[in-house]
């Protein structure tokens, strides 16, 4: 064998980050040793694996098609060793988490997970959807937990658990007192939602595209709880998952809103890259995930403690 370990993963590193500087920070080398050891894989193989446009570099296709392979491979690599130094830990997950999911559930799973396997270590990403599928496709992350969809060719997403948005406004609001509403009345209303590209935005926009006219968004915000704060304020009124209201409604600051006409209902993913190596821990906390939702038929019924 021609390659070594060592070589992939200073190819695989390049590829994930676009500069040889970054990726001899991570491998923990020089730059120089870095820029070295790719240029020889290159060379002993007579091949081109990135385009160089100005200070950074991008897979070209033959680079692309070995970025997975490489991957996999890494990953065998790595749990070979783990296997032969007899290490029972789950060694570092890189999971990436959609904004509800992220603020409600994922941090509290692996929470979870770190009790049972304290060995293990967890870095977690919290992005809109399609920041965590561009970062799954390149290999950035081992999983992601969605609550949009995905339809990457690279990717499999794997259904996980039933959630629904509700319409919601202050308890002052005029539309606090009417049940249910109708779309006039909604396309009267100032509103402050997700932003473009987050699995929420996309789940609203599918319900409402049959109205007539368009809404009257004033605030795109990132975060859900943003969104709480500015709507109990009385800025407008939004939409967001049920289970990111739940304590609100409990305590009566924030006001549910019936839109029985509006499908609202969505499901969260899991997803992960086709051709990645399904490791151990990787199966474990995806176990987990399931063990802690299991009996609920949506996401705002989980009946457990940390949830509130």
């Amino acid at each position: 064998m021609k390659f070594t370990l060592r070589q992939l993963a200073i190819f695989a590193a390049t590829a994930r980050t676009g500069s040889i500087s970054r990726a001899a920070e991570l491998s923990a080398i020089s730059q120089s040793a870095a820029s070295s050891s790719l240029a020889e894989f290159e060379r002993q193989f007579d091949v081109q694996l990135f385009d160089r446009v100005g200070r950074s570099l991008r897979l070209n296709e033959l680079g692309e098609r070995l970025l997975p392979r490489a991957m996999e491979l890494l990953d065998r690599a790595d749990d070979i060793e783990a296997l032969l130094h007899g290490r029972a830990g789950f060694g570092t997950l890189d999971i990436g988490a959609t904004l509800t999911i992220g603020n409600y559930l994922a941090t509290l799973i692996g929470a979870e997970f770190l009790q049972r396997h304290p060995d293990a270590r967890i870095r977690l990403e919290v992005h809109n959807t399609a920041t965590i599928v561009q970062q799954v496709a390149g290999f950035e992350l081992d999983l992601g937990l969605i609550e949009g969809r995905s339809q990457h060719p690279d990717l499999v997403t794997a259904p996980w658990l039933d959630d629904e948005l509700v319409v919601f406004c202050a308890p002052s609001h005029p539309m606090a007192q009417r049940r249910p509403a109708t779309a006039d009345e909604l396309l009267d209303q100032p509103w402050i939602l997700r932003e473009i590209g987050s699995g929420t935005r996309e789940t609203f926009d599918q319900a409402t595209r049959h109205l007539e006219r368009r809404l009257d968004v004033r605030l795109e915000l990132e975060h859900t709880e943003a969104i709480k704060r500015a709507v109990e304020s009385g800025l407008g009124i939004g939409c967001i998952s049920r289970m990111a209201l739940r304590e609100a409604f409990r305590r009566g600051s924030l006001v549910a809103i019936e839109t029985p006409w509006l499908d609202l209902r969505r499901r969260f993913h899991f997803l992960w890259h086709r051709q990645k190596f399904q490791t151990a821990g990787m199966k474990a906390f995806l176990d987990l995930c399931r063990e802690m939702t299991a009996g609920a038929r949506r996401s705002d019924e989980i009946e457990l403690s940390f949830i509130p």
